[in-house]
C-alpha cells in the first residue's frame, strides 16, 4: 500500500471517530428533551392563589401580572400595553392586551382584573390594598384604579399580583389554579411533587421546556437526587455548595435575602396592647448599637458561616434602586471601643462593660432549627466579647419569639423587591404590628422622609426620599444614624444546574420564599 492510500485511510478513521464522539455528545445533551425536573424549594402550603399572596416573591408561573420587573428592576409591560397616572397620583389607568386567554381558553378582560383586585383586597392576606378606594372597568380592555392617597409602592402590587379568572374562581382555586402564565398546573401530589405543562394559550414567548416537575424534597434528599442524575436543578445550602456533582455546575445568585439583628430601641418598661414587655436597657443606648455595627467583621461572617457564599449586608435593601450606597460602613474595632468609653460603658475585671449599674449583657434570640441563624448568632457573640459586651445566643420556637422579640434582640431575615418593606420595618406607625418594627423604633425625620417617598408620583422621586430616610447626612435609620439594626450578611442563592442547562441572567433574588429563580423560565434552554 502506498503512502497516499495509507494517509487517506487514517483520515477516514479519524473522521469516523469524531463523528462517533459527536453522536455520543448529542445523546448526552439530548436537546430534544423538553422536560425538566426541579428541586428548588418547598411546597406552597397555602396553594397558588395570587389574591392571597402567591407570586409575591417571584414569578406566579401560572398567572400573569399587569407589569413586571426586568433583570435591572425596570418596570415593563406584561398584560398591560401602557398606563397613565394622574397628576395627583390618585388614578392609574391601564390598557390591557387584547390577545390574552386563560389556560382554559377563555379570554382575559378588564372584568378579571377588577375581580382579582377586589378579591385580594378582602382576602385578609399579606396583600395590603387598604389604600385602594376602588378599581373599575372603563371598557373591555381598560381598567382604572382609584387610590385614597398617593402611594408610590402601588406599582409593586401591579407587578406582583397575578390575575385570576372571574369565571373559574372557586374556593378550591388555590389548589386548581387557572391563569394566563406560561404554564398550567396539571397535577399536585401534596408533600411530593407538582407537575406543570406549557399553557397552549400563552401570549408570550413559548417556553423551550414543555413540562416541569417540581419535587418537594429535604435538603439531603434533593442533594442525593442530584448526585444520581434524577434532577436537572437543585437548590442547596452553603454547606453542600463546596461539593461537586458530576454533570452539574454550581450557580451562585446574588440576593437581598439578608440576616441581621434587630435591637429593642427603647428602655424596658413599656408594654404592647397585649401586655408583652417592650424595651431593653442595654440596646436602647445608641452607643451600644453603633459600637456593635462598627465592630462586627461582616467579611469574616461570610467566609466562616456561609463558606464564602454571601456578601456583607448594610441594610434591608442592598443594591436595590432605593438603597443608599453611602450607608456602607467598614469595620473599626478601635473606634467602636472609643464610642463605648466616651458613652460611659466601662470594662470590669471580668471583661464585661457596665454603665450606671447596668451590665452590657443580653440574650440574642434566633429561630431554633435554623442552622445559619444559629451560627451567625454564635459568631456575633464571639466577636462582641472583644468589645466587652456579653451576648448569649439562645434558640426559640417562633411562638416563643413572638412573646420575647420586643424586649430581646432577635436574629431576623428580610429581603423584598418592594420598598414598602423598608417602611414597615422602620415606620413609627407600624410599631408592634406583627413582625414589623418589633423594636419600637421611632425617628420623626425618618417618618417624614418615608411618607414623602410613599406619596411621590414617580419612582425616581420616591427613591430619593427612601435614600434620605436611610441617611441624609445628619440622621437616618442606617448604621450611620440611629442603628436600630445591625445587618450582617446577604445569602447567595445556590443551585446545582445541569451543565448544559442555560438559565440566562437573573435578578437580584429576594428572601427565600416561592421560586424566584423561575422569573425568566420561558428563556431557559439547553446549550
Amino acid at each position: 500500500m502506498n503512502r497516499g492510500c495509507l494517509l487517506i485511510i487514517l483520515l477516514l478513521l479519524l473522521l469516523s471517530a469524531c463523528t462517533k464522539n459527536n453522536q455520543i455528545e448529542s445523546i448526552d445533551v439530548d436537546k430534544s428533551r423538553d422536560e425538566l425536573i426541579l428541586a428548588i424549594g418547598g411546597e406552597q402550603d397555602d396553594g397558588y392563589d395570587p389574591t392571597t399572596g402567591w407570586g409575591r416573591h417571584g414569578s406566579p408561573l401560572f398567572q400573569s401580572t399587569l407589569f413586571k420587573y426586568d433583570k435591572d428592576f425596570q418596570i415593563i409591560n406584561d398584560l398591560a400595553t401602557g398606563y397613565a397616572v394622574s397628576e395627583d397620583g390618585l388614578e392609574y389607568t391601564i390598557e390591557l392586551r387584547k390577545d390574552v386567554k386563560f389556560s382554559d381558553g377563555e379570554k382575559l378582560t378588564a372584568d378579571d382584573v377588577v375581580f382579582t383586585y377586589e378579591t385580594a383586597k378582602t382576602s385578609g392576606s399579606i396583600i395590603d390594598l387598604s389604600n385602594m378606594e376602588k378599581v373599575e372597568k372603563v371598557n373591555e380592555y381598560t381598567v382604572r384604579f382609584r387610590l385614597k392617597k398617593p402611594e408610590s409602592t402601588f406599582n409593586t402590587l401591579l407587578i406582583s399580583t397575578g390575575i385570576v379568572p372571574q369565571h373559574a374562581y372557586t374556593d378550591s382555586y388555590n389548589e386548581n389554579p387557572i391563569g394566563s402564565g406560561p404554564y398550567k398546573l396539571v397535577q399536585w401530589d401534596k408533600e411530593q411533587q407538582l407537575i406543570v405543562e406549557e399553557n397552549p394559550y400563552y401570549y408570550g414567548k413559548s417556553p423551550y421546556f414543555k413540562k416541569l416537575t417540581f419535587l418537594f424534597l429535604s435538603e439531603d434528599a434533593a442533594y442525593a437526587a442530584a448526585k444520581t442524575g434524577e434532577v436537572d436543578i437543585v437548590s442547596v445550602p452553603p454547606s453542600f455548595a463546596t461539593k461537586e456533582i458530576k454533570g452539574m455546575r454550581l450557580i451562585e445568585l446574588e440576593s437581598v435575602d439578608n440576616r441581621g439583628i434587630v435591637f429593642p430601641y427603647i428602655k424596658y418598661g413599656e408594654e404592647t396592647i397585649d401586655g408583652v414587655p417592650v424595651g431593653n436597657n442595654v440596646t436602647e443606648d445608641i452607643a451600644i448599637r453603633k459600637a456593635m455595627n462598627l465592630a462586627i467583621d461582616r467579611d469574616a461572617l461570610v467566609a466562616g458561616v456561609l463558606d464564602g457564599y454571601g456578601t456583607p449586608a448594610y441594610s434591608v435593601a442592598d443594591y436595590l434602586p432605593w438603597w443608599n450606597p453611602d450607608t456602607v460602613i467598614h469595620m473599626d474595632k478601635e473606634k467602636a471601643k472609643e464610642i463605648l468609653d466616651e458613652a460611659g460603658w466601662k470594662e470590669t475585671e471580668e471583661g464585661i462593660r457596665e454603665k450606671a449599674g447596668i451590665r452590657a449583657t443580653f440574650t440574642l434570640l434566633y429561630p431554633a432549627g435554623d442552622a445559619i441563624r444559629q451560627s451567625l448568632s454564635i459568631a456575633f457573640a464571639d466577636e462582641m466579647k472583644e468589645l466587652g459586651i456579653e451576648v448569649i445566643p439562645e434558640g426559640k420556637s417562633w411562638n416563643e419569639l413572638e412573646r420575647l422579640m420586643h424586649n430581646s434582640p432577635v436574629m431576623m431575615g428580610w429581603g423584598s423587591h418592594d420598598p414598602l418593606e423598608m417602611y414597615n420595618i422602620y415606620s413609627s406607625s407600624t410599631k408592634g404590628v406583627g413582625y414589623y418594627n418589633i423594636n419600637f423604633y421611632t425617628n420623626p425625620f425618618v417618618d417624614q422622609y418615608m411618607e414623602q417617598a410613599m406619596r411621590a408620583t414617580t419612582q425616581e422621586e420616591a427613591n430619593k426620599y427612601w435614600q434620605k430616610a436611610q441617611w441624609d447626612g445628619n440622621t437616618g435609620f442606617s448604621a450611620l444614624g440611629d442603628a436600630p439594626w445591625v445587618w450582617l450578611v446577604n445569602l447567595k442563592h445556590l443551585y446545582f444546574v445541569h451543565e448544559k442547562l442555560n438559565i440566562g441572567e437573573q435578578k437580584l433574588q429576594p428572601h427565600g420564599h416561592g421560586w424566584p429563580i423561575t422569573d425568566f423560565i420561558e428563556n431557559w434552554h439547553w446549550d
